[in-house]
């Protein structure tokens, strides 16, 4: 039986050329102003050659507040974009896969030190902290710092920050946009009533909490070419009682889709340091598959998919149209070529590793 892992995916006005998707990954290495630097010329490059069919790149702020980390990518600025445009131009000179961008805004999880360093807040009087912006002013967790509530007048400013950013990946010639929606940044922060207690149209039912991320989207949608596809990541699940759900998220998807969405990217949580998460192989894919079962676009799952026989399984059986590899593909940078000798499929390579070939594997390669 033919590899289904490994036959093409049309998502919007772009087809890959197979159902692995390389996940969009913090590297917390830009140089302070947002700027990409060689790291991601290394990062990126490496993993543009990886067989996979969609580079996504790491969620990238668009505004200096949005940042995770003061280390954290950014698409701000014309320097941020001619930044950006270098890594672009190394990486594409070698490989033509098709790269998209995640934009973002951290919302209370803002001013942090990176991972290494703790990943603690970093306070607004600190060397190199800022001010956090939300919802509402309620801190992420206890003894934090507090964000501070944003305006009506904020919830404009930030909209033409999302747009901006997405012409800016237009003009970076980039193939898709995914819009961060998950993990407890901005929009995620509007949707969960744990992290949204506004009493304007904002807030309170579900169709206001949805309001500000679809108006997002929106803007987003409208600044980029119809013909390159917009996605969202979504966290399907706060799994924190009274938290975002799985039936919430699926309404979001339906109004998602409606506005020419081009596909979901289902993973959980990150929203309440509560959360209690039941890890494991797979752990997310129910979600997946309750979401693709509502909607008629593409659907991607993602969560400790490490088995080539578990990803194809997962697009066989229908629990979604893709898998997206994160902490994996560090690990093992060409895992779409063992999977692809794994399920007697073809992966792309560079000519240059074309030797590389096992020769119980005459025809691994595509030319």
């Amino acid at each position: 039986m033919a590899s289904k892992l490994f036959t093409p995916l049309p998502v919007g006005g772009l087809t890959l050329s197979n159902r692995i998707v390389i996940a969009p990954m913090c590297q917390y290495s830009a140089d302070g102003a947002g700027n990409a630097t060689d790291w991601h010329v290394i990062h990126l490059g490496n993993l543009a050659l990886s067989g996979a069919a969609l580079l996504m790149i790491e969620a990238t702020a668009v505004t200096p507040e949005g940042r995770i980390s003061p280390d954290d990518l950014g698409l701000w600025s014309d320097e941020n974009e001619a930044a950006l445009r270098n890594v672009l131009a190394s990486v594409r000179r070698h490989s033509d896969i098709p790269i998209g961008i995640q934009l973002a805004h951290a919302g209370r999880k803002a001013s942090t030190h990176v991972p290494w360093q703790g990943g603690a807040q970093i306070a607004p009087d600190a060397p190199r902290g800022w001010q956090t912006e939300a919802p509402s002013a309620i801190a992420y967790a206890p003894g934090e710092n507090p964000p501070v509530a944003l305006a009506t007048a904020d919830l404009a400013r930030l909209r033409e920050a999302f747009a901006a950013a997405a012409a800016r990946a237009e003009r970076l010639g980039l193939d898709a946009i995914q819009v961060h929606g998950a993990h407890g940044y901005l929009l995620h922060e509007f949707l969960s009533p744990l992290s949204n207690r506004r009493e304007d149209e904002y807030g309170g039912s579900l169709e206001n909490r949805m309001r500000f991320p679809l108006e997002v989207f929106d803007a987003i949608r409208g600044a980029f070419p119809a013909g390159k596809p917009v996605s969202m990541r979504v966290s399907a699940t706060d799994w924190v009682d009274g938290g975002w759900t799985v039936e919430e998220t699926i309404a979001f998807a339906k109004a998602l889709e409606a506005r020419g969405c081009a596909a979901i990217h289902v993973s959980s949580g990150g929203l309440h340091p509560q959360q209690k998460i039941p890890v494991g192989p797979n752990y997310q894919v129910p979600f997946a598959r309750r979401i693709k079962e509502a909607v008629g676009i593409p659907v991607i799952a993602v969560g400790l998919i490490t088995g080539y026989e578990q990803a194809e399984a997962i697009v066989h059986s229908g629990d979604a149209d893709a898998i997206a590899l994160a902490r994996g593909i560090l690990y093992d940078p060409r895992w779409p070529w063992h999977a692809a000798a794994a399920l007697g499929a073809r992966a792309k390579a560079a000519k240059q590793f074309l030797r590389c070939q096992p020769h119980q594997y005459p025809d691994l390669f595509d030319d």
